[in-house]
This record gives C-alpha cells, structure tokens and sequence, in this order.
C-alpha cells in the first residue's frame, strides 16, 4: 500500500514527487521512460518557463490560475532549477521571454536524481480507479495497485505517440466531475479554398501580427503544406473560436509608404517575393511597377495590414503541443489541488482546464500546480 500513488511521470508528477520525502510513493507511467514530453519539448531544449508569467497567458479561470502561479512563481522554479544543476537562459527568438534549459536532458537526469527514492511503474498503462473503503485501487495494465492518496498528472491527448490518453478525464468522469470541451491547442492551421495559396509558400516565414478574438501576437508565420503554422499560429490557435484571425503582413511599416516608386511592387515589399507573388495573386493584382498602381489596386492592396483569415480546421491532436479544455477547476480545490468530489483525489498540470501560451507557460502552471498540491499532502 502507498501513501500517494502519481498517475503520470510528466513535469507536474515528477515535480511533486521530487518533493515529497518520507513517504511511500509511487508513479505510475505508460511510457518506458519518465519524462518523455519533456524530453521533445522546445526542440528537446525544454522551454521550461517565462520570464513574463502572468494569469493573463492563460485561457483559464484567471483568479484560480493567479493563485497557484502565486504560490510558486517563475523565480522560484528557476532558483530550484540551479540549485540542481539546471540553468536555464532566456532565449526570445520564438516567443519574448522564454527561458530555455541547454538540453531537455539536464530536466530529466535532474529528476531522476531527485526520485531515486520513488517506485516507479514503468510501461505500465492506468486502466481504471476505484475507490473501496477509504483506499484507491488502480487497476493498471500489469497489476492492482493500492494507495491512501491518488494524484492524477497524466496530462491531455496530444502526442499519441508518447501513449497520450484520455485517462485523466475518464477518473475525473468517474467521480463525478464535469470535463470542458476539449480540442487540440498550440497547434497549426488547415485553410480554405481562399489560402490554398498558403500551400505554395510552404517552408517560407514572415514575420507578422494575429489578431484572434480579443488577443493579438507578434512572431513568425510559417506556411506548411497543410495550411500554416509557427509560434504565432500556435498561439493563435489556443483562442480561435470559430471566427476570423487577421493578419498584418507588414506590422512595423505602413505599405503606401513603400510604394511611392516606380519599382515592381515586389521589389519595394519587404517580404519574400515568393511571398509577394503569391499574396498579389490571391487579389488579382499583377507585379508591376508601383507608379502604375490604380486607387483602387492600392486600395485592394490596403489588406496586406489586415488581411482576414478563416481556418478549416487544425492540424489535429498529433500535432498538438497541449489539449484545450479539461477538468472543470470550479471543481478543484485551489488551495490543494484536491477534487471537491473526492476526498484524496487530485488533479494537476494540464488535465485541468487551464491551457497556457506558447513560451514555457504550461510547464510553470504545471510545476506550480505540483507545488500547490505538495502544501497540502
């Protein structure tokens, strides 16, 4: 029997379990090693916080976020990082104030370290939960295994490569939680009939602004030959709806400005030709010299600063950084972790319906929330 049993070997249960001491625990992992998505995760760098944390990075219950980013904050996570040989460096390159480590590796030999004292179940799927006489039962794909406490932190369905499932909210289901919709986040566009030009340009970047709903992002674009995708895209996907993003295509310069000129027009862009070309056939304006240019050819033109956009759909759950949506955090105690339905049971890391931006957000909501619940063990 353990006193804590930790459905997950990801940020948030290796974090907990790196921190709780004198007691019997255990993890529990599909996987046959721990630490697998930390492992790919900024481009096996790990982008594992924010120098810019705020409530505000977070498609979330803000108030419930702003406590628990609170109680364990960036500066925290990164002063626990160097004490055990992990120095993380911000690196803005993709997204303003991203700390990356040197290597996902120094995250996961830092916690194997630290959890030498925990048993570990590895290959080892979680099947069912039961709860008979004060005691958890898990029911796994090799054994039963009992223990007092359940924590749950086995993330969302992205990355059914690395044994993603729907676990946690088949147990939060169970006893009694409510699930918010889920859907695939951080995650690429498909597009249209009207972008199919988007495909042309695949493997290009541009920088760009995305406005989508009542958010607005600055980084790179980048066309695939799906549709399209990049830190911008990523983000921008985390808030789309089913509504338009818009596109500024030149967000530093006003066009009108470049085009008082008898050069080509896609000389006195300052963007890719490739891109040029493309963008002024979707308008049906040919490349010709700017002087030449109609009211109306420049008015058409004026959409290079809010050119709108409609996405089919996205790239799907295998590309997906994160899962959207999850277990309803009106249902969660804040102060713990703890479900309100269950007594014992708990909830961390990106089960919860709490979704962060692109930019080491969900990793410090993940380790903040092991943090949380620690207080309260």
């Amino acid at each position: 029997m353990y006193e804590i049993a930790i459905i997950g070997a990801g940020a948030s249960g290796l974090m907990l379990a790196s921190h709780i001491k004198n007691k019997k625990v255990c993890i529990i992992e599909a996987n046959n090693k721990i630490a697998q998505k930390i492992k790919i995760s900024g481009g096996a760098k790990c982008n594992i916080t924010n120098n810019l944390v705020s409530c505000d990075n977070y498609l979330a219950n803000k108030e419930f976020v702003k406590e628990i980013l609170k109680n364990y904050t960036n500066h925290q996570l990164l002063d626990f990082l160097n004490s055990n040989g992990v120095f993380p460096k911000v690196n803005p390159k993709l997204v303003k104030g991203t700390y990356f480590c040197k290597s996902s590796q120094d995250v996961i030999d830092m916690f194997t370290k630290l959890t030498t004292h925990v048993k570990k179940y590895l290959n080892t799927k979680v099947i069912d939960l039961f709860y008979e006489d004060d005691i958890f039962i898990i029911q796994t794909s090799n054994s039963k295994i009992k223990a007092k406490k359940v924590v749950v932190a086995s993330g969302g369905l992205s990355y059914a490569s690395l044994n993603a499932s729907s676990i946690a909210y088949d147990i939060a289901k169970k006893f009694g939680h409510n699930i918010t919709k889920l859907d695939p986040a951080l995650v690429g566009f498909t597009v249209q009939k009207e972008q199919f030009w988007f495909k042309k340009l695949s493997g290009l970047s541009i920088m760009v602004k995305a406005k989508v709903e009542n958010k607005s992002f600055y980084g790179s674009l980048l066309f695939a030959h799906k549709g399209c995708s990049g830190p911008v895209i990523l983000n921008s996907s985390l808030y789309w709806k089913k509504g338009k993003i818009v596109f500024d295509f030149l967000p530093k310069q006003n066009y009108k400005n470049l085009l008082k000129s008898n050069a080509l027009i896609s000389s006195r862009l300052p963007l890719p030709k490739r891109f040029v070309q493309e963008f002024l056939n979707s308008i049906n304006i040919i490349d010709k010299p700017c002087s030449s240019l109609t009211k109306q050819e420049l008015q058409a033109l004026s959409v290079i600063h809010n050119y709108e956009f409609s996405p089919a759909g996205n790239f799907g759950y295998t590309k997906a950084e994160v899962t959207k949506g999850g277990v309803c955090t009106d249902e969660i105690d804040v102060n713990s972790m703890e479900s309100l339905k269950q007594k014992n049971l708990y909830f961390l890391g990106e089960c919860l319906d709490v979704t962060g931006e692109l930019g080491g957000y969900n990793f410090q909501f993940a380790f903040s929330s092991a943090m949380k619940c620690l207080n309260n063990l």
